[in-house]
C-alpha cells in the first residue's frame, strides 16, 4: 500500500501531461495597408462614435449595449462555458458523498443458514457510511480536459466581443443611412413642391397660350417623377427604424434623431499595423482559442490508450440496533485501489486521435483564413474610405455646377433663349445629383465605421463593459411625435 503510494506521488509531482503544447501557428502579415490614409490617428482605442458629436447616437449605441438580446445570448452561452469549465475542474478532486440507509426486514427459515429455533426473524438494518473516490490524472487527461475548457470559456469571451463589435458599429451605420435618407426625403419632397409650382405655373401660361399643352406635359411627367421617389424613401425610412428598434431589443417604431447627414463628421481613420490584428480582433482571438482547445483534445484523446487509477476509501457503521450503530463495534471501513486500462479496442482510441488530429488541423486552417480575412476587411475598408471621400469631392462639386447650369437653363427659358426641355434636362440631372451627393457622404461615414469594425481595439472592451455594466430595466417608451425633426 506504501509502494503505491509513494508511486501516485511521483508521477502527480512529475506532472505527465501527454500531447502536444500548444504553439501559435507563423502567419505571415504584411508590415503596412495597401492604402495609407491621410488623416490616421491613434484611435482604435477610444469610443469612436463619440467623435460624431451626436448625442442622440451616442444615446442609441448606450441602448443597445444594455438592452440587445444578442449581447445577452452570448452572455449566457459565456454562462454555459463557465460552467462546464467549473465541472473538468472538479475531476481534480476526490469525490465525497454519503450513504444512510435504515431497512426493515424478514429472514427466511429454511434459507441457508436456517434461523436457529425461536429466532426472531424480523430484524431492522441500520448502515451509514462516508465514502470518497478519487481518480488520479496520471496521464494528464484531466489537464488536458481542463486546458480544452477554459480555452472554450475564453472562445466564447471573444465571441462575446465580436458580437458587442457588430452591435455598436451596426447601430452607428444605421443611424447614418436613416439620417441619409431622412434628407433624401427632404430633397424629393423639395423638389417635387417646386416641381408643382411650376407646374401651376405652366398650366396658367397654358390657358392664356403662351405654352404648349406638349411643354405642360413635360414639366407634369418631371412633378410626379420626384413624388414618386417619395413613397419609396418613406418605406426605406421604416425599414431601418424597425431595424434600429430591434437592435435596441424594443419593438418597431420610430427613432429618434439628432445630427443631419451634413452635420455628421466622422472620427479619423486609426492608424496602427495589420499586425496588430492579431491582439484585438475578436474573431481573431476566437478562432485561436478555439485551436487551443482542439490542440488540448489531441492529449485528452492520447491518454485514453493508458490506465487509469482509482482510489476509494468509505468509513462507516453497520448495525441491527439504533442504539449502539454509532458505536466501536458497528464500525467499517474500507480502503482500495482499482487500476483499468484497455488492451485490445480494435481501433476506437486510434478513431479518436485521428479525429482530434483532424480538428485541430481544421482550427489551424480556419485561424489561419480569419486572419486573412480580417487584412481583407480591413484593407477594403481603409480603400473605400480613401476611394468615398475623393468620390464626395467630386460629388460636390458636380451638384454645384449642375446647380449653376439648372440657373443658367431656366434663365435662358424665361428669356425666351431655349425650349423647356434643356431646363427639364438640367432639373432632372441635379435632383439626381443631389440624391446621389446624399448617398456618397453616408457611404463616406459608413466605410469610417467598416474600418472601426474591421480592425477592432481596445474600444470593444470599453463597449464590453459598458453592456456588462448597464441597467437591465427596459428603456421607456419615447413620445412618437418628437422622433422625426
Amino acid at each position: 500500500m506504501r509502494i503505491l503510494a509513494a508511486t501516485v506521488l511521483l508521477t502527480v509531482a512529475a506532472g505527465c501531461t501527454l500531447g502536444p503544447d500548444y504553439v501559435r501557428p507563423t502567419v505571415d502579415t504584411p508590415e503596412t495597408w495597401r492604402i495609407a490614409p491621410t488623416e490616421a490617428d491613434d484611435l482604435a482605442n477610444t469610443q469612436w462614435w463619440n467623435a460624431f458629436n451626436d448625442p442622440v447616437l451616442n444615446e442609441l449605441i448606450d441602448t443597445a449595449l444594455a438592452e440587445n438580446r444578442d449581447v445577452r445570448i452570448a452572455a449566457a452561452r459565456v454562462d454555459q462555458f463557465l460552467g462546464a469549465l467549473t465541472a473538468t475542474r472538479s475531476r481534480f478532486f476526490p469525490t465525497v458523498g454519503y450513504d444512510v440507509d435504515a431497512t426493515r426486514a424478514k429472514a427466511s427459515r429454511v434459507g441457508q443458514p436456517p434461523l436457529p429455533p425461536g429466532a426472531d426473524p424480523y430484524f431492522t438494518l441500520y448502515q451509514g457510511s462516508l465514502g470518497a473516490t478519487w481518480q488520479i490524472d496520471l496521464f494528464g487527461r484531466v489537464r488536458r480536459l481542463n486546458e480544452a475548457a477554459q480555452a472554450r470559456v475564453y472562445a466564447s469571451e471573444q465571441a462575446r466581443r465580436g458580437v458587442v463589435l457588430s452591435l455598436v458599429t451596426s447601430v452607428a451605420a444605421s443611424y447614418i443611412t436613416l439620417r441619409q435618407l431622412d434628407r433624401q426625403l427632404e430633397i424629393a419632397q423639395a423638389t417635387s413642391k417646386n416641381f408643382g409650382e411650376t407646374l401651376r405655373i405652366f398650366n396658367l401660361r397654358h390657358e392664356a397660350g403662351v405654352v404648349s399643352q406638349t411643354e405642360v406635359s413635360q414639366v407634369q411627367s418631371q412633378h410626379e417623377q420626384a413624388l414618386a421617389t417619395i413613397p419609396a424613401l418613406e418605406q426605406q425610412i421604416e425599414a431601418v427604424e424597425n431595424l434600429i428598434s430591434i437592435t435596441l431589443g424594443r419593438n418597431p417604431g420610430p427613432i429618434p434623431r439628432g445630427l443631419t447627414i451634413d452635420e455628421l463628421v466622422p472620427p479619423r481613420i486609426p492608424g496602427d499595423l495589420p499586425s496588430t490584428l492579431l491582439e484585438r480582433r475578436p474573431d481573431i482571438l476566437q478562432a485561436e482559442q478555439n485551436l487551443v482547445a482542439a490542440n488540448a483534445n489531441i492529449g485528452a484523446t492520447r491518454a485514453l490508450y493508458f490506465p487509469d487509477l482509482t482510489l476509494t476509501g468509505a468509513l462507516g457503521s453497520t448495525s441491527t440496533s439504533f442504539g449502539n450503530f454509532l458505536s466501536g463495534p458497528a464500525s467499517a471501513w474500507l480502503v482500495g485501489a482499482n487500476i483499468a486500462g484497455p488492451i485490445f479496442t480494435f481501433g476506437a482510441i486510434k478513431g479518436q486521435v485521428h479525429t482530434a488530429q483532424a480538428q485541430k488541423e481544421e482550427a489551424v486552417l480556419v485561424y489561419q483564413q480569419t486572419i486573412l480575412g480580417a487584412l481583407r476587411e480591413t484593407n477594403d475598408a481603409l480603400t473605400g474610405t480613401v476611394k468615398k471621400t475623393e468620390e464626395l469631392a467630386r460629388q460636390e462639386a458636380r451638384v454645384r455646377a449642375l446647380r449653376e447650369s439648372a440657373r443658367l437653363s431656366r434663365a435662358k427659358f424665361e428669356y425666351g433663349m431655349a425650349g423647356y426641355v434643356e431646363v427639364l434636362i438640367a432639373d432632372n440631372e441635379l435632383f439626381a445629383a443631389e440624391i446621389a451627393l446624399v448617398r456618397v457622404r453616408s457611404e463616406r461615414n459608413t466605410q469610417v465605421v467598416q474600418v472601426y469594425r474591421a480592425m477592432g481595439g481596445g474600444w470593444v472592451e470599453s463597449a464590453d463593459a459598458r453592456s456588462r455594466t448597464s441597467g437591465a430595466d427596459p428603456a421607456p417608451p419615447t413620445d412618437a411625435g418628437s422622433m422625426r425633426q
